[in-house]
């Protein structure tokens, strides 16, 4: 079954210590804000549509919005058993924050002991329902490992729930429960997010059912946090906490346009920071979860690494957008449509690549057998090549590691079937070995480390020292010079910046 309108990390519950209330408070404010989608209530006035608004108009949007999305949240509630050895039975342990023990002793007062049966570790968080016919959406992390999982509706009522699915990749997981009358959310189109827009969260913070946050999206398109494989998120201001995990974002028209899943906090705690995962992301992972009970995700067969100002000044290309390819799978869908390493890929299916984190969603949104064009830059020149995208394997890397370079400093050896042998490299391997980087210095900072092989200079391929020194003697060094370095059995450039 596919649904048409679809749709991160560590802020499931572990236990309720305290809570803190906020109080926010405006007057005399005027605001301008779109209602698409927000119809009067009978015996109200209607919002004005692209005018100016006060803040009692802010303030009845936000009312309406939370009475639409209200029947469509649910309390997620999952239970995990944990068995203890033999030796730890009995012993006095602090009831916080497992689950049977908060309830006994829920501040830690007193010390009771570990029971025979081992812990039972409870977690909390939100959902929201996608379909009239029991499917919800929820984190990964709030039903991780779960032996049990229960979905609490907006009418109190219980309903044990089975996982249709997980992705760790992206943090989603699919619920099913058997329920009638079940209310679906409105789904948006996160495409039609921006900076400055309004939006709320909606979840059970700290076990406090239904509560609604308010904020604006602080960014889009936030990668590299470290929660994901495959990141892409919303960050909002509005108030996220420990429970609000799954839950939605929403906008002022009432429809979910991404899921709550993160919070930055130094100390478990809201801080004005929070992400989720959009719903156009979602989407795909909730389709295939549902339809194939494992998300498929294409497959390019490059190693690609970001360009810095001096890689990119290398390959005389204006710039640091795009992604460098720095390996080529041998028979892949890449080596297939003739890329090589160097270049530098621009466009995926006519959208532009900002770097290596758009165009790994691209490549990996877009379904195996597909067939795309592909926009690369080589020599200096525009070239386009229809592409049919591969199934990505999930243990498959696609990001070459790669460092800033900014300063050249390393001792270097002829690599012999000996040497090779040594490191476990295949005996017939060429290149000159890196035996020492000097600290600081400018491979260093270019992320070359001993063992690493050095395969070509400034595109020259080099077999001994001797060659390594005639090449970067040919070319100078002014202004810096690149590498082809076999690091971890995984080919890279590296750009040594040098001074002019």
């Amino acid at each position: 079954m596919k649904f048409n309108s679809i749709l991160r990390k560590r802020t499931t519950r572990r236990a309720l210590g305290g809570v803190a209330t906020l109080a926010l408070a405006a007057a005399g404010l005027a605001l301008v804000f779109p209602a698409r989608g927000l119809e009067a209530s009978p015996g109200t006035a209607p919002l004005n549509p692209g005018g100016i608004y006060s803040t009692a108009d802010l303030s009845t949007a936000f009312q309406r919005v939370a009475e639409s999305i209200h029947p469509s949240v649910v309390s997620i509630k999952s239970v995990n058993r944990i068995q203890l050895g033999s030796g730890m039975r009995g012993i006095p342990f602090r009831g916080f924050p497992f689950g049977d023990l908060q309830q006994q002793d829920p501040f830690g007062q007193g010390v009771p002991e570990i029971p025979e049966h081992g812990l039972v570790q409870q977690g909390l968080g939100t959902g929201v329902v996608i379909s009239e016919d029991g499917y919800i959406l929820t984190n990964n992390h709030v039903i991780k490992d779960a032996e049990e999982v229960t979905v609490t509706l907006a009418d109190d009522s219980e309903h044990e729930a089975t996982v249709v699915g997980t992705d760790p990749k992206t943090d989603l997981a699919v619920l099913h429960i058997d329920g009638g009358h079940l209310v679906p959310a409105p789904l948006g189109d996160d495409s039609e997010l921006h900076v400055g827009n309004w939006v709320a969260a909606v979840g059970n913070p700290f076990g406090l059912s239904s509560t609604i946050t308010a904020g604006i999206v602080s960014a889009v398109g936030r990668s590299r946090v470290g929660l994901a494989d495959y990141e892409d998120f919303i960050q909002t201001d509005a108030a996220i906490n420990p429970g609000n995990s799954g839950g939605p974002l929403v906008n002022l028209s009432g429809e979910v346009v991404g899921i709550n899943t993160a919070i930055f906090t130094r100390n478990g705690g809201y801080m004005g920071i929070g992400f989720a995962i959009p719903i156009d992301l979602a989407r795909s992972v909730f389709d295939s979860l549902i339809e194939d009970g494992h998300v498929e995700r294409g497959y390019l067969g490059v190693m690609i690494q970001n360009l810095d100002e001096g890689l990119a000044a290398s390959f005389d290309h204006q710039g640091t957008d795009g992604a460098l390819v720095s390996e080529v799978t041998d028979d892949g869908p890449a080596e297939k449509a003739g890329l090589k390493p160097g270049d530098i890929i621009v466009k995926v299916d006519g959208k532009h690549v900002h770097n290596i984190d758009t165009l790994r969603l691209q490549v990996a949104n877009t379904r195996p057998g597909t067939k795309i064009p592909i926009e690369f830059l080589r020599d200096g020149d525009r070239i386009e090549r229809d592409v049919e995208i591969g199934e990505l394997a999930n243990d498959t890397p696609t990001v070459a590691r790669h460092t800033d370079a900014k300063r050249l400093g390393m001792d270097l050896e002829t690599l012999t079937p000996r040497l090779a042998s040594r490191l476990d490299l295949e005996r017939d391997q060429e290149g000159v070995l890196v035996t020492a980087v000097e600290p600081l210095g400018r491979a260093a900072r270019a992320g070359i480390r001993p063992n690493d092989v050095v395969l070509t200079v400034q595109g020259a391929e080099v077999h001994s020292v001797a060659e390594f020194e005639a090449a970067l003697d040919k070319d100078g060094t002014d202004g810096g010079v690149r590498l082809t370095v076999l690091s971890d059995g995984a080919r890279r450039f590296a750009f040594l910046r040098t001074e002019k």
